[in-house]
């Protein structure tokens, strides 16, 4: 009985030493080098050039964070690994340590919440829908019968079943391993329409081969904060990422990589992708907070 006892206390030991939280920052210092997670097709929020190389808004932001970090921990250097997740394993990867940070297109809500934590929301996205151009889609309705496109693990087309305008509408739903994929089910004719946030839609179709086949249509399906994500309750790990964003905010400089990543010509096609900040971003920027998508949805 006393062994059986001493098992079950060792066992409760071991799991409460689990649950504790990762001290990042300890960990980037100790070993010199940190992992950022990044997106390959998440529009201009974070992408590929190819040989390893990931751009975009999100991965500047987080760069500059990186930077701040670098000072703040005093090493004379700090190696950046990035590692290339997906919508499906992002949380995973970020559980199990394998990425410290990760900057794509993860949504902040309540369920992610009790997984992974977020810095202060950076972008405040709009779900939407793209179609092409000529296919006579222009709202949700027109949705019934078609065969619509999302990235595996997102949320967008939850968000489009629970929509009060898709009642009674009947569609297939297909699925793209990631942003890129689900794009190309578009493009070939695959499926009708790829339910997305905008910012991916508008970067994929701006790198596609003909950016006027396509368009983005319909009513705003759902209003989401993008933000970093990070370990769970790692408290100083956070508060050093949301000093470090909000000084950026203070700045402008925020803002500034808004204007050279969504519109301005960007790598490798030097197209634009010709997205304005909207009013929940531009507030966002004002007025730094870490809402999930839940208290956008409140009245």
């Amino acid at each position: 009985m006393k062994k059986s006892l001493f098992v079950v206390a060792a066992m409760l030991a071991s799991s409460a030493a689990l649950a504790q939280s990762v001290d990042t920052l300890k960990k980037i210092k100790d070993s010199g080098s940190v992992t950022m997670g990044v997106r390959e097709s998440s529009g201009a929020l974070s992408y590929t050039l190819g040989d390893g190389k990931f751009v975009g808004y999100h991965v500047e932001i987080c760069q500059k964070v990186l930077g701040d970090i670098q000072k703040q921990l005093g090493l004379a250097k700090l190696d950046i690994k990035y590692q290339p997740v997906t919508s499906q394993n992002r949380i995973p990867l970020m559980q199990n340590g394998t990425v410290d940070i990760e900057c794509g297109s993860t949504t902040n809500n309540a369920a992610r919440q009790k997984d992974v934590s977020f810095a202060v929301t950076t972008f405040v996205e709009e779900v939407r829908i793209a179609v092409k151009a000529n296919s006579g889609i222009t709202s949700v309705a027109q949705l019934n019968g078609k065969k619509v496109a999302t990235t595996t693990g997102t949320t967008s087309v939850q968000t489009l079943r629970k929509n009060e305008r898709a009642t009674g509408v009947d569609f297939e739903q297909v699925y793209g391993k990631d942003h890129a994929d689900s794009f190309l089910l578009l493009e070939s004719g695959r499926a009708d329409a790829f339910v997305m946030d905008g910012a991916i839609l508008a970067g994929n179709i701006a790198k596609s081969k003909n950016p006027a086949d396509f368009k983005i249509v319909g009513e705003v399906l759902s209003v989401e904060p993008i933000a970093i994500m990070l370990p769970k309750d790692d408290v100083a790990f956070k508060k050093a990422v949301d000093d470090s964003v909000k000084a950026m905010m203070k700045s402008g400089d925020v803002a500034k990589l808004w204007t050279k990543w969504f519109e301005q010509p960007i790598p490798p096609a030097n197209t634009k992708v010709g997205m304005v900040a909207n009013e929940n971003t531009k507030a966002a920027w004002a007025t730094p907070n870490d809402k999930p998508m839940e208290d956008y949805a409140k009245k």
